[in-house]
């Protein structure tokens, strides 16, 4: 029996107790343990005999000695166990010399957890029979056998710096899929081997081996969850093989890390594994790496991405019985065969995080030019390092480094290995490529792989990740101590005098809903007979107003909206909250509240002055998207101003709605205002510190302003908060490449891809592919909150034109059933939502410097005011990352990314050109005013999609802002044309409709500015409508369109100078005049139309004061 080395620490192996034991022979057997380490047998207990419960009080200790010089080492310790054999003596028979022994199970004890820190632990160790033993037949109900074992140090293993700096490699080596047809089950034995290095901490590498694989012949799939195996050589026991607690799980195909993870290998995946051959090994090899080797193995990640995991096949030949020349023999003829290698992809270890690999790999042929071209690697493990390859070829393991290589004796492998030393050699010193003989580039046999799709899956995993990964809390505090929370809002107060003043607030609430009924039913008669109304009218008019208010459900309704009110009355100042405990004091209290109600009434119908009320009628309420619609014209209008004041008031309005303070931003990054943009993207962000779109914005804001180590901390958090957000990984990588590091960068862009392809697919099985892009919805009227497309690249300045023009009929029905229609529409639109979200490694195209030359100026800064999102009812080619993230920085004005992100999309294998493609590129020069080049890429585009509205939408914006408006209407008119409309139809309307102007072909313009109105009302669209009108000489159209134009906005000094014409030619001096004192107060630019009106004064005689 081997004796361990008696210096080093030792570990201390104590089996206590055995439980449910039995024996062959006999309700008593009489047992003893073997204790077994790295083929060395530590030792055996005393026979003890088992009771007949089946327990036995072994108290048995053996050690190990534990030494990091040499001997067992801490390698060891990770990927050996030990055993523990209990073997039965049987009683003596007649005439019997020695003692019969049968084995009756073997017990596994993992000393992992020694390697985890542990001084000491405790296991009950299943113990596990052996073919034969009467432990075998378990009855239902019986526990299974085990032993109590206990393991001791005096002190731990592992230093505090190990176990912090220190980890544990796992590699989990599954199977080899679709494996050759030349490989048979049967005829001579095989021995199917499987090979990586892994560095260590010494120069030289630490090879894994593994060994035995089984060959199958296929025709179901393997199961999973199934455990995995010790990688150890004679083991009694069957299910002493299987590694305690570690299981195979499998998993989708699209969320592994190898090569077979795309969509379109899933058939070829699903055959090989079900019907093709295989070769199975489920075998776990574990490998300590100290401090200084984890180094080494970062170190060798970063420089050679991919690692070679070489596959051989070698013939199980053993040399007859005393003949030891043979032997050599057999070992000098033993070849390699099959000889193959995958390419493992290990720089997702680098990822932050990132702690398991595990994928499909492709086999190729082993070929030196090839290996080195892609690994760096210069020696084959199996043929160059010489293992011992024949011996031992009936087990399974891992070669320890200190095993001695073979050298092989035959001549041609001795060549072999001199001229791979020497290319070796030749290779350090110089950068030419190797050179090498045909017989080291020339693998008919691992041609075979290739043609048969043979492909290992293997797992890669470690105890804890190279990278650590920002935790997601540490992350939000970070956002928190650089933005901090709003406070939240002040409480209402309550009490007493809350109470009456909300009852107040409800009566002249209700008063005016009276009176506006009131009005309705009798205005007209009021205006007819002014101060002339008698007594019985009036009382008439009382009877009739409260019949219709009964009958409609008015009445009810005030009375439900004024009970709240009086029940807080009720509460805060009579402080009844209990019933009443008798009728009478009900009667009481309510007459006394009653005579209060009564007269707090009148307080506040007195508190209600005519003023009041005349002006909570004519008061015209603006929505929320309304304003926004009309900030949007004031960009594309270049009026910043205006902009700035109707953002400004949608904040006055809701400060506590963060889609604002990001509008008002993305305003302020068309004006190059970085400073006010970034205050506004944070102030959203502190409104809500888990808005996605607040955390990208402060992030680009951050890369701009070149706050790199603030963008990360957004831009990590966004992806933390959103894991599936394609935009949010994209913007990531995109940062990651600024700061050069180009593997997060790679791991940012896969995980976007990954993210994209998941929904991809999702969407597929759903059936709801319309909405690819997310937020997809044909947008068939403005919503500025989602507007963002290339006519985004494109101001406008509406100029009407003045001039006479013949008359049309018309009819004031119609504007007002568009009225009508359009105050729906305005409801509607309020209820969209917006949402601008909707891979492999790529060159490094993104420039890197961010900061960008004010080359634009405001002028054509504005000019991104038009922002359409993703093409909606236009058919493209599937999206990509990039695209999704230019969409997403179009609709936010960050036009200083879009041509990095478009580079990407150009050399993406998904992206490339595309009618999209060219169309964000036409955009961007048109920002430039480079017409040319806009004008050659949108030529490109129609090429690609020639029936893409938002083409030719597009090149009407080109030849409008050019000044080649004849070309312009006819791209304009195609574009409404179309059955789907463009991305945004609004101002295509208002220029389609502002070149008719200047044709005079009044009917038409008309008839485009009321589609304009049906769609989207704004001030523009009612003035243009106006004109058309006023030049049709419809003045009654005319008046209520322009009505409706000064409504939405009193400061436009055309609508005035329009209003003023009418009034001349209507005949109304007092208003003619008042409309053209506004004109002149607002100082009307438009000296056409000043000179028109001036005449028509001269003409009538009246509406100019200074004459």
């Amino acid at each position: 029996m081997e004796q361990v080395s008696s210096t080093g620490r030792p570990v201390q192996i104590t089996v206590t107790d055995g439980y449910d034991l039995k024996g062959f022979k006999g309700d008593a057997p009489v047992t003893f343990i073997r204790a077994e380490f790295n083929q060395v047998v530590l030792g055996d207990s005393a026979k003890i005999t088992v009771s007949s419960e089946g327990t036995a009080k072994y108290n048995f200790a053996v050690s190990v000695e534990f030494n990091p010089e040499g001997g067992i080492t801490l390698d060891d310790l990770a990927h050996k166990p030990v055993f523990l054999t209990v073997t039965e003596v049987l009683p003596k028979e007649k005439k019997q010399k020695d003692e019969k022994t049968l084995v009756l199970g073997q017990a596994v004890v993992d000393l992992l957890p020694l390697l985890q820190g542990e001084s000491s632990f405790e296991t009950m160790a299943p113990l596990h029979p052996v073919p034969g033993s009467p432990l075998e037949t378990i009855r239902p109900g019986i526990k299974q056998c085990s032993l109590e074992v206990k393991v001791f140090v005096s002190e731990p293993l592992l230093t505090s710096t190990q176990i912090l700096q220190g980890n544990l490699l796992k590699v989990t080596l599954e199977a080899a899929y679709a494996v050759p047809d030349s490989f048979m089950p049967v005829g001579p034995l095989q021995n199917y081997m499987v090979g990586l290095q892994v560095p260590s901490a010494g120069e030289k590498d630490y090879p894994i081996l593994f060994k035995n694989g089984t060959l199958k012949v296929g025709g179901e799939r393997e199961p999973v969850p199934r455990p995995k195996k010790w990688p150890i050589a004679n083991i009694l026991a069957p299910g002493a093989n299987n590694i305690p607690d570690a299981f195979i799980i499998g998993g989708p195909y699209e969320e592994e890390e190898g090569e077979l993870n795309r969509p379109e290998d899933r058939e070829f995946r699903t055959q090989a594994e079900c019907i093709k051959k295989r070769i199975i090994w489920d075998l776990e090899s574990r490998c300590y790496l100290d401090p200084s080797a984890v180094v080494s193995f970062q170190k060798r990640i970063a420089d050679c991405r991919f690692w070679p995991v070489e596959i051989t096949r070698v013939p199980l030949i053993s040399a007859p019985k005393g003949k030891v020349g043979k032997l050599d023999k057999t070992e000098d003829e033993s070849q390699l065969s099959f000889h193959g290698v995958a390419y493992v992809n290990m720089v997702p270890l680098l990822y932050p995080g990132v702690k398991r690999i595990r994928g499909a790999f492709h086999v190729y042929p082993y070929l030196d030019s090839k290996v080195y071209e892609k690994t760096k690697c210069l020696f084959s493990l199996f043929r160059d390092t010489g293992h011992h390859l024949t011996q031992n070829n009936k087990v399974g393991g891992i070669i320890s480094p200190q095993s001695k290589p073979v050298i092989a004796k035959n001549l041609r492998e001795d060549r072999t290995i001199k001229d791979t030393q020497a290319l070796s050699i030749k290779s350090q010193s110089s950068d030419t490529p190797l050179e090498v003989e045909p017989s080291l580039n020339h693998n008919p046999e691992g041609q075979q792989y290739l043609e048969a799709g043979t492909y290992l899956v293997l797992e890669i995993q470690l105890d804890r990740a190279l990278v650590p990964k920002r935790m997601p809390e540490e992350l939000a505090k970070r956002v928190k101590e650089m933005i901090p929370p709003r406070p939240p809002l002040t409480r209402r107060t309550g009490g007493a005098q809350k109470a009456v003043s909300d009852y107040h607030m409800q009566i002249k609430n209700i008063s005016r809903a009276i009176l506006n009924e009131y009005h309705r039913m009798y205005g007209k008669e009021l205006t007819k007979l002014e101060n002339e109304m008698d007594k019985e009218t009036l009382e008439e008019q009382k009877c009739q107003l409260n019949y219709e208010l009964n009958y409609s459900g008015k009445y009810f309704a005030f009375k439900e909206q004024l009970k709240h009110a009086v029940v807080k009355i009720v509460r805060e100042k009579y402080l009844k909250t209990t019933s009443f405990e008798s009728q009478e004091e009900l009667q009481t209290f309510i007459s006394e509240l009653y005579v209060f109600l009564v007269d707090q009434m009148h307080v506040a119908l007195n508190q209600v002055m005519p003023d009041d009320i005349q002006g909570a009628i004519s008061t015209i309420h603006t929505s929320s998207e309304q304003l926004r619609l009309f900030a949007f014209e004031a960009e594309v209008n270049e009026n910043f101003e205006m902009a700035a004041v109707y953002y400004e008031e949608r904040l006055v309005r809701e400060p506590q709605n963060l889609e604002h303070w990001l509008d008002y931003g993305a305003f302020c990054l068309l004006t190059e205002d970085k400073i006010k943009a970034q205050e506004c993207f944070r102030k959203a962000l502190s409104l809500n510190q888990h808005h996605i779109h607040s955390l990208l914005l402060c992030g680009i804001l951050a890369v701009l302003m070149e706050n790199y180590e603030q963008a990360e901390i957004f831009f990590e958090d966004a992806t933390c908060l959103e894991p599936t957000s394609v935009v949010a990984w994209t913007l990531l990588g995109l940062y990651y490449e600024i700061q050069n590091n180009d593997i997060r960068m790679e791991m940012a862009f896969h995980e976007a891809f990954k993210q994209l392809q998941t929904r991809v697919t999702k969407q597929k099985s759903t059936g709801t592919l319309e909405n690819l892009e997310e937020g997809g919805k044909v947008e068939s009227n403005l919503d500025p909150s989602v507007t963002t497309d290339g006519s985004s690249a494109i101001a406008i300045k509406v100029e009407a034109p003045a001039g006479p023009a013949p008359g049309a009929e018309g009819t004031l029905s119609i504007l007002d059933e568009f009225l009508e229609e359009s105050s729906k529409l305005q409801s509607d639109s309020q209820e969209q939502s917006q949402d601008p979200n909707s891979s492999q490694k790529l060159p490094n195209v993104f420039l890197k410097e961010i900061p960008v030359k004010k080359e634009t100026s405001k002028c054509q800064a504005s000019s991104a005011a038009l922002n359409p999102n993703p093409y909606y009812g236009v058919s493209q080619a599937p999206t990509t990352i990039f695209m999704e993230t230019i969409r997403f920085l179009m609709k936010v004005n960050a036009v200083q990314y879009v041509h990095r992100v478009l580079a990407h999309e150009l050399l993406c294998p998904q992206g490339g050109p595309s009618c999209e493609y060219y169309l964000v590129l036409a955009q961007t020069h048109l920002l430039k005013k480079d017409f040319a080049k806009a004008e050659e890429y949108l030529q490109l585009a129609a090429q690609m999609d020639y029936l893409n509205p938002n083409v030719w939408g597009v090149k009407g914006h080109l030849y409008f802002l050019n000044g080649n408006h004849a070309e312009a209407k006819a791209c304009y008119e195609r574009t409404i044309s179309f059955v789907v409309d463009a991305s945004e139809m609004h101002f295509v309307f208002l220029r389609l409709g502002l070149i008719y102007l200047e044709e005079k072909e009044y009917e038409k313009a008309k008839t485009t500015y009321l589609q304009a109105c049906k769609r989207s009302p704004s001030c523009l669209t009612w003035l243009g409508l106006g004109i058309s009108c006023y030049r049709l000489e419809e003045l009654t159209e005319a008046e209520d369109a322009l009505s409706e134009a000064n409504t939405l906005n009193n400061y436009n000094a055309e609508v005035w100078g329009y209003l003023a014409l009418v009034c001349l030619k209507a005949g109304r001096q007092l208003e003619a005049e008042q409309a053209y004192k506004y004109t002149m107060k607002l100082k009307l630019k438009d000296e056409a139309l000043l000179a028109e009106i001036h005449m028509v004064q001269e003409m009538v005689g009246f509406g100019n004061p200074s004459f």
